[in-house]
């Protein structure tokens, strides 16, 4: 079942999502060549804290931490560890905050000093993918209507859709209806009602779409070793049209980069 949330209700989940992108925003400024995964981790729990937040991921189904860090081959659900990050690896963090009673949960995939054309590309391409995602969630389209397209757009540059994971709805739950893949078929699927709050997020790989899954139960990686890309909005339907209530400017501040892409899913302009 969809449950749809009141404007008041969005303006709080909005309030997490931002928590969200503030922390992503100072892992922006932290990691790099020598950093460990741990360390950002850490960093990341007493910053969303220090926010009056709570980490979302922290417990949540057992797991032991407050990001998700998946670097290279590892698509998501990556633990963090105490090994140093190195020139040329990519990494997807995955951040979750609670405060007042709602979730917010969007992630962004790094890059890691001086890092392999091919695989800037997927990164671009699958964040390009993204956007194009969240422009068919719109009042009378359906669920694979956002699948179908992201799955067009990636597939046409060669890249490998992940099928197993999917994005999902938000709100007072991390996961709530529906499911959202990132592929389908235009025309099948709930139906998109005002006020759902869902979390898009293409796992797009470089090679095969195909995946398998560590010992330790959580990490998710390419099956032919290559490397993944992973980056995730979450998005009301208001007035029948998406509206972003996460942000990559935060991050973008950090990194010296200057970018429109969200403009035309915000009715106000972001001031931060």
């Amino acid at each position: 079942m969809i449950i749809q949330k009141t404007r008041e209700e969005i303006e709080l989940m909005r309030e997490s999502a931002l928590i969200v992108s503030k922390t992503l925003g100072m892992i922006a400024s932290e990691i790099k060549e020598g950093v460990t995964t741990l360390h950002l981790d850490k960093l990341a729990e007493e910053f969303i804290r220090d926010h009056g937040a709570v980490p979302s991921f922290l417990g949540l189904y057992g797991f032991p931490n407050s990001l998700c860090m998946s670097p290279n081959a590892q698509v998501v659900h990556g633990i963090p560890n105490n090994t140093p990050l190195e020139s040329g690896d990519v990494i997807s963090v995955d951040c979750g905050a609670f405060k007042n009673g709602f979730h917010g949960d969007h992630a962004y995939s790094f890059e890691i000093g001086d890092v392999a054309e091919e695989t800037k590309k997927l990164l671009q391409v699958s964040k390009e993918s993204l956007y194009v995602g969240i422009r068919e969630f719109k009042a009378g389209n359906r669920v694979e209507d956002v699948g179908n397209a992201i799955q067009k757009y990636t597939e046409s540059h060669g890249y490998g859709v992940v099928r197993e994971l999917v994005g999902h709805g938000l709100g007072q739950k991390m996961h709530e209806d529906p499911e959202m893949p990132n592929y389908g078929k235009r025309g099948r699927g709930k139906l998109f009602v005002e006020g759902m709050v869902v979390a898009i997020e293409p796992m797009i790989n470089l090679g095969t779409k195909n995946i398998k899954q560590l010992k330790d139960g959580w990490t998710i990686l390419t099956a032919d070793g290559k490397p993944s890309a992973h980056f995730e909005h979450d998005v009301a339907l208001i007035d029948g049209k998406p509206e972003i209530l996460s942000t990559f400017a935060y991050i973008y501040q950090a990194l010296g980069i200057v970018s429109n892409e969200e403009d035309e899913f915000r009715k106000v302009p972001l001031v931060i």
